[in-house]
């Protein structure tokens, strides 16, 4: 498959576009949702022994939504490294000691454009109360759990899905 033309459709706080594709010399019409790249990260506090989450309100779950630290590549030349760092002391407030990376990937390609690369930090210096950047308006509460209570939460958003269950085989691995 070849695009052939690429129209945007709607251009606000996300894009979407209308995709012209040649499929073995048919042309079809797809719509794409491009909200950007992305970047998240399970947070893991060396002092405290505790992994920090985000609790914030998702428009597309309807409702609060436990998650790892998490953002948009939204300032002209920022890498990844920097996003996930600017993110996670916007969202939860820790400078970051370590970062990993655990895996890049598209968490919904049928339809979205969107690519996350989640990391594996660890903190240990809080440098703020978090709560996410004023002039993005979000309203953060930072949760912590530990290894235990970690395996017993009830995660619904993907990527936290993701990186707990690389952290439960790493563990196993060791």
């Amino acid at each position: 498959m070849n695009i052939k033309d690429r129209k945007i459709l709607h251009n606000g706080h996300y894009k979407l576009a209308e995709l012209t594709v040649d499929a073995d010399g048919k042309e079809l019409k797809r719509e794409r949702f491009e909200p950007g790249h992305a970047v998240a990260a399970l947070v893991y506090d060396t002092l405290q022994q505790r992994y920090l989450f985000a609790r914030q309100y998702r428009v597309g779950a309807e409702s609060e939504i436990l998650e790892v630290a998490a953002g948009m590549l939204d300032k002209e030349g920022e890498s990844s490294d920097d996003a996930i760092r600017r993110e996670i002391e916007e969202e939860l407030g820790y400078a970051v000691d370590l970062l990993e990376p655990i895996a890049g990937f598209y968490p919904s390609p049928g339809a979205s454009a969107e690519h996350i690369q989640l990391y594996y930090a660890e903190v240990s210096q809080k440098t703020s109360e978090g709560g996410g950047a004023a002039d993005e308006d979000e309203n953060i509460k930072v949760v912590a759990f530990t290894q235990d209570e970690l395996t017993r939460a009830e995660f619904k958003d993907a990527k936290t899905l993701i990186a707990v269950q690389w952290l439960q085989l790493r563990k196993n691995q060791k």
